[in-house]
């Protein structure tokens, strides 16, 4: 158990709670409506009705395309039609775990070259056989500069083997080939002929998973189980996946029946949800931190002290305690189930005594001078954000900062969330960040290297320095020790973004639900649960 720092201010709340740590398993209201009839499409489904009923916390975004978005809830949507060289368990016990699926092994053969050995059999949803061409395609597809979803740190190249061997190569840009193996877990592999057709790759998954798409009907997108699997078919022969932006909402279909599951709980559902014997509630560690992302890109955070300062001002365990349930304790610019993860020594805790030597180092004591400052934060996805953004606004306003909250709806905030050039919207804003991989880089490089300028807009030699130096470390172990004493480090003290906590996923479902495992990214394997 940990103590919150002891302070006193008007925002002091809430004594001491116990963080969660590992992953622990517990065993019509309000317009949702019955299952929609027009679901019942293939007899499987007709005949059982037991369609599984996922109610989501996102919408989902209408391009089909996996390299188009950064959005959660599309991730989970695909990772029930597509399929990954391999996927990432990430337990907290063993976070570079990797199950091999579309690959049966991933080998280094030489500095810049991973072997892949492809499982064979396997068919995607149309019928098309899956071989290393389609790694081909995806691969230098969903590597190019102008992919909205740029997760890859260069234009890979791939050399087809044979159908099932291929050779992803990663000389042009210098990135040793021992390092993308955790990137192997995070893009689904498309169909070469489709990544041929931009049209039909945008408007249909063609994947090679348990499930396949059928419709998309307002806020709900249908799947039905895939004969072909190269698992086996599974037990459950049809999902509905439905956006349901509100918490409460979705804890209510649970509760009626009108649902099998749901996701983004906070502390007062999973209370009643608790009390309640039909049903179980999963925590799980993620991989997911939220931070309070600062406009580095100009004025007044474009200076360090003024964003070290803004640190020191936050008592994060108040925040800790605002969540309840929803989040634990982490001391790094990255998930503890992430590769790399240490608690670094100079993360900035809360200090009010070195917030005030800051500001008035920068010109700004006690804060007088600075501009009125904007926060943004958003409802109905995240738990708790509205509560705590109120929490670190007078935080922040006791120490000096003018600061004015604005609390958006999920899609509002969305169209402002990236910087542009000049700056972007506001000053700080609120955003957690979920890769279903260990690769650190996903997290650290999209953010806070130069070249990505997502988020946060923060320019800085320093940071790229330490960034391409674990980069391209030459040994897993040498990389490790880069990010621990260096990487990290630099990018706590350079303070772009805060790293608040991280993020305690709650699923909430049926007792007959059994069989089903979430991932830490909120990821679902559903292909050998049953619906009692």
């Amino acid at each position: 158990m940990r103590e919150r720092s002891s302070c006193k201010g008007k925002w002091q709340m809430i004594s001491r709670r116990t963080l969660m740590q590992g992953t622990l398993a517990g065993a019509g209201a309000f317009g949702i409506g019955r299952l929609n009839p027009d679901f019942l499409f293939s007899s499987a489904c007709a005949q059982e009705a037991k369609t599984l009923r996922f109610l989501a916390a996102e919408a989902l975004t209408g391009n089909w395309d996996p390299t188009t978005h950064t959005n959660l809830g599309q991730l989970i949507a695909e990772g029930f039609m597509f399929g990954y060289l391999t996927r990432a368990p990430m337990r907290p016990e063993n976070p570079t775990e990797l199950i091999f699926e579309l690959a049966t092994s991933l080998e280094s053969i030489d500095d810049y070259t991973l072997e892949a050995k492809l499982r064979p059999g396997v068919k995607f949803h149309d019928g098309t056989p899956f071989t290393a061409a389609d790694v081909k395609a995806t691969y230098e597809y969903g590597c190019q500069p102008d992919r909205p979803a740029q997760w890859y740190p260069g234009q890979v190249k791939v050399e087809v083997i044979d159908d099932l061997t291929c050779h992803i190569k990663t000389g042009d840009f210098g990135y040793p080939a021992a390092l993308y193996y955790y990137l192997s877990s995070f893009l689904p592999i498309m169909s070469a002929k489709d990544v041929a057709n931009k049209a039909a790759l945008s408007a249909k998954p063609n994947g090679t998973g348990p499930f396949r798409f059928v419709q998309q009907k307002g806020d709900s997108t249908f799947m039905e189980a895939n004969p072909d699997f190269y698992l086996g078919k599974s037990p459950i022969p049809a999902v509905e996946y439905r956006y349901v932006g509100d918490t409460t909402t979705r804890t209510l279909a649970l509760l009626n029946g009108e649902a099998d599951i749901i996701e983004r709980l906070e502390q007062e559902q999973v209370d009643t949800i608790e009390k309640d014997d039909r049903f179980e509630i999963n925590r799980a560690v993620s991989v997911e931190n939220k931070y309070l992302f600062f406009r580095c890109s100009k004025p007044p955070f474009d200076d360090v002290r003024i964003r070290q300062a803004a640190c020191h001002a936050i008592d994060r365990s108040v925040i800790l305690d605002v969540l309840g349930v929803s989040g634990t304790y982490s001391k790094a610019h990255i998930s503890p189930v992430k590769f790399g993860y240490t608690e670094v020594d100079n993360y900035p805790e809360f200090d009010p005594e070195k917030c005030q030597a800051l500001l008035a180092e920068a010109g700004f004591p006690k804060g007088e001078g600075l501009p009125e400052l904007t926060y943004y934060v958003s409802v109905g996805f995240y738990p708790k954000t509205k509560e705590y953004g109120e929490v670190i606004t007078a935080m922040l306003q006791e120490q000096g900062f003018p600061v004015n909250l604005q609390v958006l709806e999920l899609a509002a905030w969305g169209n402002l969330l990236y910087d542009k050039p000049g700056g972007g919207e506001g000053n700080m804003i609120d955003c957690g960040w979920c890769t279903g991989s260990p690769e650190p880089d996903l997290v650290l490089r999209t953010h806070f290297h130069s070249s990505s300028k997502r988020i946060c807009g923060i320019v800085d030699p320093e940071i790229d320095a330490v960034l391409d130096k674990e980069r391209n470390a030459g040994t897993v172990n040498e990389r490790q020790d880069i990010l621990q004493k260096e990487t990290l480090p630099m990018i706590a003290q350079k303070a772009p973004a805060l790293a608040l906590f991280t993020s305690v996923f709650i699923h909430a479902y049926r007792k007959e639900l059994e069989g089903m495992y979430i991932y830490p990214n909120g990821m679902m394997d559903a292909n050998k649960a049953t619906l009692g």
